[in-house]
């Protein structure tokens, strides 16, 4: 089924009294993701949902959430760590300050996937046309961990328009693909679901 009849078969199906997420399901094979280390960035056309987003900045911005350099100590307790990494989507930091950023927050940024990077997250000057550019970027880009041979993504909403998720879903499909060490070899299929249907082969 292509996507535009998938999106019309689960419009069909029993409406809910919440707006459903629209799911991405792409199921791969012939990876070893112990020895593969794959992730993958996408940008996509339509922002899905308001992303909680903190930065660490020598100032406060008014913007976002801030933890300024002064602050970093406190989050030397495990614990309070921890409930700030748990707290927020994404992080973005001040380039001059990463390496304390790494120091300090690393450990569990990194395994949480949540640590700032050149590609999505790392601002040069701290000013609010620079901040709001990077909650932009950040707010229309999907970065996914793969971490077993089954991606599932959230895609959009069911109020957005057919023709905004059908992008959104190229989008990521192809930033998948371009990862993939073996392209479309390593794909077994594709499926599409909204939050409480079950799943449509899609054909790509």
């Amino acid at each position: 089924m292509n996507l535009k009849e998938a999106l019309e078969q689960l419009r069909k199906e029993e409406k809910r009294k919440f707006s459903q997420t629209v799911d991405l399901i792409v199921n791969l094979k012939g990876l070893n993701l112990k020895k593969e280390n794959i992730n993958i960035f996408a940008t996509i056309p339509f922002k899905t949902k308001d992303k909680k987003i903190c930065a660490f900045l020598e100032n406060k911005s008014k913007l976002l959430d801030t933890v300024t350099k002064l602050e970093f100590q406190k989050y030397k307790d495990k614990k309070s760590l921890k409930n700030l990494v748990k707290k927020y989507d994404f992080f973005i930091a001040s380039a001059h300050l990463m390496p304390v950023v790494a120091t300090i927050f690393g450990k569990v940024l990194g395994p949480a996937g949540k640590m700032p990077s050149p590609q999505l997250g790392i601002i040069t000057q701290e000013t609010d046309e620079i901040i709001k550019q990077s909650i932009e970027k950040i707010s229309k880009s999907l970065k996914i961990r793969v971490k077993e041979a089954s991606i599932k993504s959230n895609i959009g909403n069911e109020s957005m328009k057919d023709e905004e998720i059908i992008a959104n879903i190229s989008a990521l499909y192809s930033a998948v693909i371009n990862t993939l060490p073996k392209k479309k070899d390593n794909l077994k299929n594709v499926m599409l679901k909204f939050t409480m249907t079950k799943p449509i082969k899609l054909e790509m």
